[in-house]
């Protein structure tokens, strides 16, 4: 998943890096579920991602102070700290817990129903989606029902527990960004967002009492590591500068198109790399899913 989209609202420019970006965005983001679950063997779930962002968000933010960019107003950082806590704190740290128990894969594919809860979710401030929007929530709707009811995630009602709580927030706090309360402009309102969710997934990890299992872990295991590393440096700030580029740059259904590629990144390196199964039904499931995405972005487009 990735932060609040404020798509924007004038015609896209020239991009000559336009493909880098898409190549960026894609295989970087689709693999992060992968690297979440082998940093799991060493960082439990809210600690993983605590730290994970608040290292990015110093990092961006360090970034923004050194170029001299706008620094977020008092309002834009008390919002800050509402959508960080829904999006990042509850949406990701509930993403690496449900991984605890379901495949990579197969999470990556749940996640692939927010534009249909974002769409949904516009309904409470007067946004009503067209009739192709509609229909893609339906067969996404259809889509998520036959991949609950497969073999890994009827095994794993916690896991299959934790990826809803996951989604609705992210959902949630990706309404409340782009109607009423909004980051600040670029870099500053990614930075502000990853300082004040990684500061509420650490409270949550240590009200959980996760620092035990860090310290009897310690010290992690060089594959735990890396994969942490890796999340940092191309989950958090290559990754979210290249969708920044996009949204700037390129139409919002381009930006967005990693919704559909990311799924079957994650199922292919899980499978692969992890060897994590996947059923027909599993298989079905997300091919109705993901055309339940693209009815929702073709719907969006034609507006």
């Amino acid at each position: 998943m990735t932060t609040a989209t404020t798509l924007p609202l004038t015609a896209p420019r020239a991009a000559p890096l336009l493909i880098p970006a898409l190549i960026a965005c894609y295989p970087v983001w689709g693999s992060t579920y992968l690297a979440i679950r082998l940093a799991l063997v060493s960082f439990p779930p809210f600690f993983q991602m605590g730290t994970r962002f608040l290292v990015a968000g110093i990092l961006l933010m360090a970034w923004v102070a050194v170029k001299k960019h706008p620094l977020p107003t008092l309002r834009e950082w008390r919002n800050a700290v509402v959508i960080g806590a829904l999006m990042l704190g509850g949406g990701m740290g509930l993403v690496a817990s449900a991984e605890v128990h379901i495949g990579s894969g197969l999470i990556a594919t749940f996640i692939a129903v927010v534009p249909m809860m974002v769409c949904a979710g516009g309904l409470l401030f007067g946004k009503r989606p067209s009739r192709l929007e509609l229909l893609g929530m339906v067969v996404g709707l259809a889509g998520v029902l036959l991949l609950v009811r497969g073999a890994s995630f009827s095994a794993a009602p916690v896991g299959l527990a934790c990826i809803i709580g996951a989604t609705s927030l992210w959902s949630v706090g990706s309404v409340l960004s782009t109607t009423r309360l909004p980051l600040a402009n670029g870099p500053a309102g990614f930075a502000s967002e990853m300082l004040c969710g990684g500061a509420v997934l650490m409270l949550i990890s240590l009200v959980m009492g996760e620092q035990n299992q860090v310290i009897s872990h310690w010290p992690p295991q060089t594959l735990a590591t890396l994969a942490w590393l890796y999340l940092v440096v191309f989950g958090s700030l290559i990754a979210f500068s290249a969708y920044l580029y996009l949204l700037a740059h390129a139409s919002p259904a381009v930006a967005t198109s990693y919704a559909f590629v990311n799924p079957l990144i994650a199922i292919f390196l899980g499978a692969f790399f992890a060897g994590e199964m996947v059923t027909g039904q599993e298989w079905t499931a997300c091919g109705v899913i993901l055309t339940g995405v693209f009815l929702i972005f073709r719907g969006k487009s034609a507006t």
